[in-house]
């Protein structure tokens, strides 16, 4: 139990200023700590809008990460950056992230225990990898992990700031006619399926930018370099099939139909910038493209250069 008095006057909300203050804990666990009222002001609880106040007495009441069920696997998995704090791999299309039902082991999770043994990010009150951000299953390409709390926060915040910069290649139905664009379309829940998301006035906004590095006529596909601002769920996928060029090989937002029978989206992660969230240095990585999707551009390339 953590117990102290405010010595300052500093009128800031409770969730901003112990965020500062205690370098383990980030702001949405100190918010879900509050509701919990395992923070207490003056003996009360507090929602996360309080401002503290001089004089004010806060109690933490410490967590104790949480054993899981989770078996390191040994999962070939390439590593493309480690050190102490982070460790970024390059998820090969097919793994899932985290178990869940119907995917109990054999997943990326897994993979990372038998990498990085006892060095794992403990986020969120558990024992578990610290995965910063996702990738669907089908997706290829960088992820990042923590290694400790203070490279998880760190990188959370990052992201939600919109400081990493991501880049995806993608490979589209149709002939995309613009050389590049931006989409700013919300995303939300489909109220038709809500399995999937859509594109809905009272979903989160979401803005994606791309621009065409090769079209490929005879195959009637066009290969795409993508950005994203924001991270919603399947954010690629659905803006893209939205204004009518989805991403090949995808069933959930097409048919999915394709020449080379590939299933599940071409869509990979190629590069990540950040900045290291411990030392500060910037960081550029960049992950190849499976075998599958460079002898697809191949073969869109050569047909190309017979045009010529």
């Amino acid at each position: 139990m953590k117990k102290f008095i405010i010595q300052e006057e500093v009128n800031k909300r409770i969730d901003n200023y112990l965020s500062k203050k205690n370098e383990d804990l980030s702001r949405v666990a100190i918010q879900r700590l509050l509701q919990e009222e395992k923070i207490l002001v003056n003996g009360k609880r507090a929602k996360a809008s309080y401002k503290v106040r001089k004089n004010d007495e806060i109690t933490i009441e410490e967590e104790k990460p949480k054993e899981i069920e989770l078996k390191a696997q040994d999962i070939p998995i390439e590593v493309v950056y480690e050190d102490d704090d982070i460790i970024v791999v390059n998820k090969p299309k097919g793994l899932v992230v985290h178990p869940a039902n119907g995917n109990p082991d054999g997943t990326l999770v897994n993979a990372i225990m038998a990498i990085c043994k006892d060095s794992l990010s403990g986020i969120g009150g558990e024992i578990r990898p610290g995965i910063v951000h996702r990738l669907d299953k089908d997706t290829s390409g960088l992820l990042i992990v923590a290694k400790n709390d203070k490279a998880h926060i760190n990188m959370s915040e990052q992201i939600k700031n919109h400081e990493v910069e991501k880049t995806y290649i993608a490979l589209v139905k149709g002939i995309v006619k613009e050389n590049e664009a931006t989409i700013n379309m919300p995303i939300g829940r489909s109220p038709k399926d809500r399995k999937k998301m859509a594109v809905v006035k009272t979903g989160k906004k979401a803005i994606t930018h791309f621009k065409v590095l090769e079209r490929f006529y005879k195959e009637n596909c066009t290969l795409l370099e993508v950005k994203i601002e924001t991270g919603r769920t399947h954010q690629i996928r659905v803006h893209l099939s939205q204004i009518g060029y989805p991403v090949v090989g995808d069933t959930t937002y097409s048919n999915g139909k394709n020449k080379w029978n590939i299933k599940g989206q071409c869509l990979h992660a190629k590069s990540l910038k950040f900045k290291h969230p411990i030392t500060g240095k910037e960081m550029f990585l960049e992950a190849k493209l499976p075998k599958y999707f460079e002898d697809i551009i191949k073969e869109g390339k050569e047909e190309n250069g017979r045009k010529n």
